[in-house]
């Protein structure tokens, strides 16, 4: 992907990338990625760790291979809720990875655990990106709910998934935007050395 003038240049740029990548993909090839984690990832996350993921849009690289694969490990699952748009991000229990159950639409359009599931804290959260470069830099949505979440919780284990098109050769990094570990993507591993 070329340089970009701005982020809200890279970020239609890379949208468009994603959801064309997407289309193409027939449903039977999709239906068969991102449902485990690599081994080396694996090897960095501890039994007891509780795991952050996100309700994935139709373009975004999947979670629910994910959620279903660490539920069965026996780990706590959380999902990004929010009371309101304006409201900060936090992490609630998710306990129904296979039917969705608990899940309700929230103020983004995208589905979150109920407002009275116990709030819980990742330590490793899986975050959804725009665009990603091999140093793990991310672009995000533009909300900066992840950047400003993981500023107040340091030490956490933070894993981008992404489609290998969304990987950008250079991103306009600002001070306030927090670098991955990882990112995975379905051919490759980036970072965790």
């Amino acid at each position: 992907m070329a340089r970009a003038l701005n982020k809200t240049d890279l970020r239609k740029a890379l949208r468009n990338a994603r959801r064309e990548h997407v289309a193409a993909q027939p449903q039977s090839i999709r239906a068969l990625l991102f449902h485990r984690p690599p081994a080396p990832l694996l090897a960095k996350i501890g039994d007891e760790a509780v795991i952050g993921l996100y309700s994935a849009t139709p373009d975004e690289a999947p979670t629910a291979g994910y959620a279903r694969f660490f539920h069965e490990a026996g780990h706590t699952i959380a999902l990004p809720h929010f009371t309101t748009a304006d409201a900060p991000m936090l992490f609630r229990q998710h306990t129904d990875p296979h039917g969705q159950s608990d899940l309700e639409t929230g103020p983004f359009a995208i589905r979150q655990p109920a407002d009275d599931a116990p709030e819980v804290i990742p330590d490793v959260i899986f975050v959804p990106l725009v665009g990603f470069t091999e140093d793990c830099e991310r672009l995000g949505q533009g909300g900066g709910h992840y950047d400003r979440w993981l500023a107040e919780h340091p030490g956490r284990i933070a894993i981008g998934l992404a489609w290998d098109v969304q990987l950008a050769e250079h991103l306009p990094v600002e001070p306030h935007d927090i670098p991955l570990d990882a990112v995975v993507t379905p051919t490759r591993l980036y970072g965790l050395n």
